[in-house]
């Protein structure tokens, strides 16, 4: 018995250290004490990152929110779905829209949902970036097809870029059937996308777009006709 309560005194003192370096002011102690509750149990580690959840300090809740991913348990993921139903900072939802991906396929309803209930672009941008990562294009389109409306470019944009995966799947009809409507956009900006996305597709219809861009008025959409120009490259005006 005393052998036994010895076990459990330390397990609780090592909880207390580790909730310390978490709270503490270097960022390698914050990373290694949530790297180490990722290989405790449930019972101890989920309180730890769920008080630091209730915390004022972003910083302290953003890293709660990595180490919940990185413990992988059932009750991590209770918890981050609990964060995303809480609302609160872009931040923070969108770190646990990435915690959660780490979950696999049982994520991905609950990212799509975030994404049609969310409009801040820090996290539609965060969900369509890990979507694009999966073979779920179903999902994919969907959510392209809800970013085309976004009120913000930045995340217009992205849904279009997005198809160029939907394009390598059975609903390659539907991507393109969308890209060549926004192929005639009077915005260049929207057509340099489409240009982008079409790129590599084979299909004749994303052949006879692709010639139609090169021919475009604004020379940025015919070079990323022409070149298949990458995001990264884009020139931001």
């Amino acid at each position: 018995m005393q052998d036994e309560n010895r076990i459990v005194d330390g397990d609780a003192k090592e909880s207390i250290e580790l909730e310390r370096q978490l709270r503490a002011a270097g960022l390698h102690q914050r990373w290694a004490a949530a790297n180490a509750l990722a290989t405790h149990p449930a019972a101890v580690a989920i309180p730890i990152f769920e008080r630091l959840l209730a915390e004022k300090d972003i910083g302290l809740r953003r890293l709660a929110t990595i180490g919940l991913g990185k413990h992988g348990s059932e009750e991590a993921f209770v918890s981050l779905q609990a964060i995303l139903a809480a609302g609160g900072d872009p931040m923070i939802l969108a770190e646990a829209a990435n915690s959660l991906f780490d979950f696999g396929d049982v994520a991905i309803p609950i990212l799509h949902e975030l994404f049609d209930r969310s409009t801040h672009w820090q996290i539609r941008q965060t969900v369509i970036s890990l979507l694009v990562e999966t073979d779920r294009y179903e999902v994919l389109l969907a959510v392209a097809t809800t970013a085309l409306t976004d009120e913000t470019k930045v995340i217009r944009e992205l849904g279009i870029l997005s198809l160029k995966q939907v394009l390598q799947s059975p609903l390659q009809a539907s991507a393109l059937d969308l890209l060549a409507k926004l192929a005639e956009d009077p915005d260049w900006h929207i057509r340099w996308c489409v240009a982008i996305a079409l790129h590599n597709c084979q299909e004749p219809l994303a052949k006879e777009l692709i010639i139609k861009l090169q021919q475009d008025e604004n020379y940025r959409v015919v070079a990323a006709a022409l070149e298949g120009v990458g995001i990264e490259e884009r020139e931001i005006e």
